[in-house]
């Protein structure tokens, strides 16, 4: 069988590495690059199209024929694209639930497409390198992908004629790269992932050979391409200035400022001083000038603050405070920034920054000669994929005493009645996993039963997003009749599969959930900070709803009841009956309209009455239910 290749799909730069006599290994192309630009160029004319660096070179003088970034667009519909997803050079089009497309060269091309190039040219590098076919490979993406940005990387894999073993989490591969695995047992980790577009942060603990991830967090659209953006807005602010010209109007100036920017911002991990030159902006205006590491830091320090929070929710969610850590590994290109590992290693109070430092989830100063090590002793840009490699050989058998497993960032379950959100798999779970629960009805000769599949935080299934709708169908019943199994199973790739099953019949349906909603990282972190903001709100909201189910069975069993069995009690015992139905009534006519909610405490308290009043009903329909059984079976 073909051997498996490790490849690292990234927004900025792709690479693809193996592992060769136990030792991984980055591919390099036949000038001895293992970067590979994740640019293709589309000529307009007709032609071959240009991936890699070729392609990069060409964006300057084409800018509208070359793209660059699609992973930024992988998976995702149209309609949630943000200004700053849109800030391309080349078109974006696409609305509402549709795909994100690129029109260039007469027709749409979707960022899969794109992406398929790229590892077209790869899967070339590999076979060169290794001097056999290569089909078989390990892809990466961000630990916050969802379902369909997983499964369109995996079908862009596919177009590149490769077969997928295996969709892994960039931020778990970098573990294996770092060799973590020869760590102390129980030693905790984190792993900061900052690349071109995207960022993760990952709490994994090894035990007993096996890396655990206990929780991930981060932000498919956050990245050293934000740093770029800010960079050409300060240079084009500057070059305005100056009298020259509105270079952000223009596509092919704007590219050329951006290739600029980016080349400053690289220059100065090194230098503290770089110089910045762009003659010709137009015939008769030339610019330049020297830009400073301070001047960069001061441009970009926000953006780089904006991931503190992610490494604070992630350290909460695994329910560890920094200086319970062992080792925080830096993984990407952006992490050569100095002033990433700067705050890096005073957020999590590094032994290198111990000077001033705070414990990120209890929000404390503290001062002690020795904190977990800043780790950087990986190329930042290549750790990524040769933990792909690896993970590959350990699928092919090469490596026995590895195992990694990761997790899934939210929430899973079901739409139950009364529109409640019934948890299936949990936020943080370790997959693959499988998890199910049994369902019925709850009106009589319903005929099918609705599964609304829902991800997210929320007590309420309208506050969380849904992945997908799906009817199964039986025979009309009584209510409580039927018995429907629903099974959830994440697989290795993190792609969900929904099972349900008549339990009567055994007629099944398996649906995979292909398309996750796609919402920007913002409103997923909206979300779970929402989810501990309303927390006593949505508990009062499930309270209400749980009780205002249980008043109105009460309700319609009570009335029922008092209707067959009205002229065996007293006039006087079922106007009792009827005020405390009342009570019950008035209390449900409180439901705000606005929040959807009453008291639960008051509507538990009305049925608990409720129920205390009909106690001697409920014995006089006993008596009736057993004198009519009696008198079938001819005994009376």
């Amino acid at each position: 069988m073909s051997r498996i290749v490790g490849i690292d799909l990234g927004t900025t730069n792709s690479l693809v590495a193996v592992v060769e006599a136990g030792i991984p290994y980055v591919v390099a192309d036949s000038e001895g690059r293992r970067l590979t630009p994740s640019v293709v160029h589309i000529p307009s004319k007709g032609g071959d199209l240009v991936v890699g660096l070729a392609a990069n070179r060409v964006r300057v003088l084409h800018p509208a024929e070359t793209v660059y970034s699609a992973k930024r667009f992988i998976g995702r519909r149209a309609g949630e694209l943000s200004e700053d997803d849109r800030n391309v050079t080349y078109p974006v089009q696409g609305q509402g639930s549709n795909p994100v497309s690129f029109p260039i060269a007469g027709r749409d091309w979707l960022p899969e497409e794109i992406s398929a190039e790229v590892l077209k040219k790869l899967k070339r590098y590999a076979e060169a390198s290794l001097g056999e076919e290569v089909s078989r490979a390990v892809i990466t993406v961000p630990a916050y992908f969802n379902d369909a940005q997983r499964n369109a990387t995996k079908q862009a894999g596919e177009l590149a004629g490769l077969t997928v073993e295996r969709i892994i989490n960039e931020p778990t591969a970098a573990a294996l790269a770092y060799g973590l695995n020869r760590l102390k047992e129980n030693s905790k980790i984190a792993v900061y992932d900052l690349g071109g577009g995207t960022f993760d942060l990952s709490i994994l603990e090894l035990r007993e050979g096996v890396f655990q991830v206990l929780s991930t967090c981060g932000n498919t659209r956050l990245g050293g391409d934000d740093l770029d953006r800010r960079l050409v807005e300060f240079f084009a602010g500057e070059i305005k200035a100056a009298g020259g010209p509105e270079v952000l109007a223009e596509p092919t100036l704007t590219s050329r400022i951006r290739e600029a920017a980016e080349a400053a911002k690289i220059a100065l991990s090194e230098a503290e001083v770089t110089e910045v030159s762009l003659p010709f902006l137009t015939p008769s205006f030339s610019w330049q000038r020297q830009l400073t590491r301070e001047e960069l830091e001061v441009q970009t320090r926000d953006i780089i603050q904006r991931t503190r929070e992610f490494c604070v929710r992630a350290l909460g969610d695994a329910k560890l405070s920094s200086s319970d850590l062992d080792q925080v590994i830096m993984v990407g290109g952006q992490t050569r920034m100095p002033l990433v590992r700067k705050l890096v290693g005073e957020w999590f109070g590094c032994a290198e920054f111990a000077e001033t430092r705070g414990d990120l989830r209890l929000g404390t100063d503290y001062h002690k000669a020795k904190g977990p090590l800043l780790n950087t002793s990986q190329n930042p840009d290549e750790a990524v994929a040769l933990g792909a490699s690896v993970q590959a050989e350990i699928l092919a058998g090469g490596f026995k005493n590895v195992l990694l497993l990761d997790v899934t960032p939210l929430s899973l379950g079901l739409e139950t009645f009364g529109g409640l959100m019934n948890v299936i798999i949990p936020r943080n779970s370790t997959i693959p996993v499988k998890a199910g629960e049994m369902f019925t009805t709850v009106v009589d000769q319903q005929p099918s039963m609705l599964i609304h599949v829902l991800q997210g935080e929320r007590e309420r299934a309208k506050d969380n997003w849904s992945l997908g709708k799906f009817t199964v169908e039986f025979e009309p019943v009584p209510r409580g009749v039927p018995r429907v199994g629903v099974q959830f199973e994440i697989d290795a790739n993190g792609i969900l599969h929904v099972l349900a099953r008549d339990i009567r019949t055994g007629k099944q349906q398996v649906v995979e959930m292909k398309s996750a909603v796609d919402v920007d990282d913002d409103a997923v972190q909206q979300m779970v900070e929402e989810s501990v903001e309303h927390a006593f709100e949505d508990l009062r909201a499930r309270q209400w709803v749980e009780a205002k189910l249980r008043a109105q069975e009460t309700l319609t069993a009570t009335r029922k009841g008092l209707e067959d069995c009205r002229d065996d009690v007293s006039a006087e015992y079922a106007a009792e009956v009827d005020e405390a139905l009342k009570q019950v009534d008035a209390v449900l006519q409180t439901e705000d309209a606005a929040t959807g909610f009453g008291d639960p405490v008051k509507l538990k308290e009305s049925v608990r009455q409720l129920d205390e009043i009909t106690r001697d009903l409920a014995e006089v329909m006993m008596d009736k239910a057993m004198e009519a059984m009696l008198r079938k079976r001819g005994l009376i």
